[in-house]
């Protein structure tokens, strides 16, 4: 569309300039003035027609980029959230995060309630037998974590590395924990900022996507999932960018 606008925008241009030409300038210095006119029409063509491009482009890169790493990132939180149903927090590690997906068991359990008796309160009342129900939990079976959530997939030992990306480049990937004595709540936070990810693009267009504010595009200058500051485990981007579930 914005091709098509430039197009459109250039066509009325150079209408303008020829009916311009032949209205005020005298004949003998039509000649030189439409060749020169004509070069500067076809040179603000060709730039008009380039920044729009390179814009549209940019936004197809940007969004294949985005949604390689934002699988990546759900991966992250999906290992996170296992390690903290076993070990009751997150980590900040991904040697230990990796050692946890290979090594990991879920234990498969049952819940089924009985009535049995209520000796302390058949006692108190005389002997007279009272029951009470209860819930019984019993341990089935154990599944591998790797094969619960990667399935035959090895992709989780490269999951940490940021797609499209300088060689070397990582998530950065936090835990702790926030809230006061005897509330405590642990919180988990990968992140990695948009620079990083478009590093061989054009800079002006980088500046132009960290400032960029719309509902329909990731806000800020990163693209994070978690928070350090609250308990979250969901990421900064909107529902467009969700990976498909197989």
């Amino acid at each position: 569309m914005m091709i098509i606008i430039a197009v459109i925008v250039v066509i009325l241009l150079t209408v303008g300039i020829v009916w311009a030409i032949d209205k005020f300038i005298p004949s003998k210095l039509k000649a030189p003035i439409s060749i020169l006119l004509w070069i500067g029409i076809f040179a603000l063509g060709y730039l008009t027609f380039n920044s729009v491009y390179n814009e549209i482009k940019f936004h197809d890169i940007k969004q294949d980029r985005y949604a390689a790493v934002i699988k990546n990132l759900v991966d992250i939180r999906d290992s996170e959230l296992a390690f903290k149903e076993i070990n009751g927090k997150f980590t900040g590690d991904y040697t230990e995060l990796i050692n946890f997906i290979e090594t990991g068991k879920f234990a498969i359990i049952e819940r089924r309630d009985t009535t049995v008796a209520d000796v302390e309160k058949t006692k108190a009342y005389g002997g007279i037998k009272y029951t009470k129900e209860e819930t019984i939990i019993d341990t089935l079976d154990f599944v591998s974590v790797r094969d619960s959530l990667f399935k035959k997939s090895m992709r989780y030992k490269t999951m940490m590395n940021v797609p499209f990306s300088k060689e070397g480049t990582t998530f950065a990937l936090k835990s702790g924990i926030i809230g006061e004595e005897g509330k405590e709540l642990p919180v988990f936070e990968a992140v990695v900022m948009k620079k990083d990810i478009l590093f061989d693009q054009p800079k002006d267009l980088i500046k132009k996507e960290e400032n960029a504010f719309s509902v329909e595009e990731i806000n800020g200058d990163a693209i994070r999932i978690g928070s350090m500051e609250e308990v979250k485990v969901n990421g900064n981007w909107p529902k467009v960018y969700d990976p498909i579930k197989n």
